[in-house]
């Protein structure tokens, strides 16, 4: 086989997870497994996690059968795809013993396509430390792992449960989401007032300052204003490290800045 054949046999679709690891696996460096049956979805988180941390491995997986291969590995993170699986269901509990078993020590993270608190509070009870849906911001995301890497918890989904509650949109929030963690409640009620914890929660979505204004009925100088006080409260310079530093303090997590 010649070389240019190889090239087009390791860039199509169907390259193998042995390949992916064998490619990237490298035993001295820290190491972060991405476990996901979705290539688009796998492919597209490595891409991101090999630019934003250059020095690390990045091991892709298709399944958790898989993982043997990275044994020997310095593993500070696995992100597993929840793939439309239930937090109850018995193939997530295998997928989660199977981690256990080979790295006990390593956090744990689910990427998924809701937003929905109820499974994110779920997933907080079993000791997961992330709850990551193909919704969020890119800039939030990545300031989420660094939060996990750093010993804390991320899951925005709670936070905008208490900061936005009922409207004329949604639905009450049932029992479930009333009963969230005092530290959190504390946090929306505490420090900010109720226009910048209405603005708190559009921007936890990714919204733009535009966006914040149509959605509250609020001039572009007002959201600003009330974007400035909330920075100062939470001692950020960017809307990343607001979202961050909100989520820290609601983890009781380590104080972390996004680089």
């Amino acid at each position: 086989m010649n070389s240019c054949c190889a090239a087009n046999i390791l860039g199509s679709t169907q390259v193998s997870d042995i390949a992916g690891t064998r490619r990237r696996m490298g035993r001295n460096a820290p190491t972060v497994i991405i476990i996901e049956n979705s290539t688009l979805a796998r492919t597209t988180v490595v891409k991101l996690l090999e630019r934003e941390i250059a020095g690390w491995n990045v091991i892709d997986l298709i399944s958790t059968e898989s993982l043997d291969r990275a044994l020997g590995a310095e593993v500070r993170l696995i992100l597993l795809g929840l793939a439309g699986r239930g937090v109850e269901s018995t193939s997530l509990r295998d997928d989660l013993a199977a981690i256990a078993a080979r790295f006990p020590e390593a956090p744990i993270t689910l990427l998924s396509g809701t937003d929905d608190a109820i499974i994110a509070r779920q997933a907080l009870k079993m000791g997961i430390r992330g709850f990551f849906s193909t919704s969020l911001p890119i800039d939030i995301a990545l300031a989420g792992l660094r939060l996990v890497l750093a010993g804390g918890t991320f899951f925005p989904q709670l936070l905008g449960a208490v900061t936005a509650g009922p409207n004329e949109h949604s639905p009450a929030r049932n029992e479930a989401e009333k009963s969230l963690d005092e530290r959190t409640q504390y946090l929306a009620i505490a420090d900010f007032t109720p226009r910048e914890a209405d603005v708190l929660a559009e921007l936890q979505c990714g919204c733009s300052n535009k966006v914040i204004a149509g959605k509250l009925n609020l001039s572009g100088h007002t959201v600003k204003m009330h974007l400035q006080h909330i920075m100062r409260k939470l001692q950020a310079q960017n809307r990343t490290e607001v979202v961050a530093r909100l989520i820290q303090r609601a983890a009781a997590g380590p104080d972390v800045s996004p680089s």
